[in-house]
């Protein structure tokens, strides 16, 4: 069977990129081998915001008197948490279905291999094969939880994400390796339930890609939830003979072991570019990862790459973006190419973390000189009222035209707002601009305002 468009994968890059092309007139198919909505709506994104909101609500029961209430003994059924956050996540993928129907999407369920001639191969669960063809083959299959020599995972003992959303029991103690968006909301999910946890992190800083007093700040909290973080430390062996597990932890002041019930890698992904037909077809590849133009070309006509398997954000959002952008060039519409330097990122603990653009050592580094200016949300009258003021917003900007070169937020509900900053700077906003965009009054989003005011030397409530 021919198709203009074939998409392999169904995550956030895949089925957007599928949606768009029949939107635009082609003729699409998508393969799938597991479940539509990919690992971020089935194992990743979803069903984590489902569990991490549950742990918000628990913690808000047990902190009732904190507003005005009486005292409730909050308790609750683990299994059943798990299984809302299952439910969360099939009724999500329910909607991706009836969004391929919707959309008149082929749906071909197998493990799908690229073939020379702008074919593709693809083996059923019976065992059965099947090879179709289209002029444009996009892949966007992905990636799957990292593991290190020195810690391989068992699914039992030591784990990936995949299991910490569907672990039958809960844990009384777990060691989180890395401290990136995976681990400190898993971190912050199974402490507030009451497992007792430790982040071991390689680098001196925890969520190391953020701007350092965020960091800091990320660490300061968590620690007052009663998490342990040891940062400067690696784990260098596990032992798993027992009933629990011993990490054997290499640390400045020399190697300490820590044990557990449970260890959980979170220490990054890797690109599933495994076993799909690249070196058959000769798509080429670089350190794990298929490369490609400007345009998510790779280096074969008629094959494209968009998502967590190219060298870029391996972000949900970023794999979307990606894929519409790959087939309105392909329709060729007039595109415009991906600003990889204005792309979100968001943390779901609590405090939650947003940022886009330069960190203030970044923009130093850079040569800018800068403005800074920072809120926080202890003097956010909002943020007050909503019993959680932990956090603030920092701007940064270049002090001669007023270019804004980086926001960094930290607390409850700032993933939310994160997207003005992202529009502000796409539109190329001034912080002048932004001073004089009225803000409505009372909410968090006041707090840029105030710190973009801070940056200019006219904030008002500090």
């Amino acid at each position: 069977m021919n198709y203009d468009i074939i998409v392999i994968g169904s995550g956030p890059g895949g089925y957007v990129t599928a949606i768009r092309a029949a939107q635009l007139g082609f003729k699409t198919a998508i393969i799938e081998k597991e479940n539509l909505g990919g690992i971020c709506l089935n194992w990743g994104c979803i069903p984590t915001k489902a569990l991490l909101k549950s742990a918000q609500v628990f913690k808000y029961i047990n902190h009732a008197e904190d507003f005005g209430l009486n005292k409730v003994e909050g308790s609750f059924d683990f299994p059943n948490v798990i299984q809302r956050s299952r439910g969360v996540a099939n009724r999500m993928s329910k909607g991706i279905e009836f969004l391929m129907k919707k959309n008149k999407i082929d749906v071909i369920f197998g493990t799908a291999t690229v073939k020379k001639g702008k074919k593709v191969s693809v083996e059923k669960k019976d065992g059965g094969v099947e090879e179709f063809s289209a002029e444009h083959i996009i892949i966007a299959t992905g990636a799957r939880s990292r593991e290190l020599p020195n810690l391989p995972q068992d699914g039992k003992k030591v784990i990936g994400y995949r299991q910490a959303l569907s672990l039958p029991n809960q844990p009384k103690s777990m060691i989180v390796v890395g401290s990136g968006a995976i681990g400190v909301e898993f971190a912050y999910f199974y402490a507030t339930m009451g497992t007792k946890v430790t982040i071991v992190e390689f680098m001196p800083n925890i969520v190391p890609v953020e701007d350092e007093e965020v960091s800091k700040h990320l660490e300061k909290s968590l620690k007052k939830a009663g998490i342990e973080i040891m940062t400067n430390a690696s784990v260098e062996a596990v032992d798993t003979t027992g009933n629990g597990v011993k990490a054997n932890v290499k640390t400045a002041k020399g190697n300490v072991t820590l044990e557990a019930d449970i260890v959980l890698s979170a220490v990054g992904i890797t690109a599933n570019i495994e076993n799909i037909g690249l070196e058959e077809v000769g798509i080429q590849t670089d350190r794990g990862r298929i490369l490609v133009n400007e345009w998510y070309q790779t280096s074969v006509p008629g094959y494209y790459a968009i998502g967590d398997v190219i060298p870029t954000q391996a972000l949900a959002h970023v794999a979307s973006a990606e894929g519409i952008t790959c087939v309105e060039k392909i329709k060729g519409l007039s595109v415009e190419k991906m600003n990889y330097g204005n792309i979100p990122g968001c943390t779901y603990c609590l405090p939650e973390i947003a940022s886009v653009g330069l960190t203030e050592k970044q923009a130093k580094e850079k040569g800018y000189e800068i403005k800074v200016g920072k809120f926080p949300f202890s003097a956010s009258g909002k943020a007050t009222a909503n019993g959680d003021n932990d956090g603030f917003v920092k701007v940064i900007f270049d002090a001669k035209y007023g270019e804004w070169l980086g926001c960094h937020m930290i607390g409850n509900g700032v993933t939310e707002m994160i997207a003005e900053a992202v529009v502000a700077r796409k539109l190329e906003t001034t912080g002048h601009e932004i001073l004089k965009a009225v803000h409505p009054h009372p909410t968090l989003s006041e707090a840029v305002m105030e710190a973009v005011a801070a940056a200019y030397g006219e904030v008002i409530h500090i």
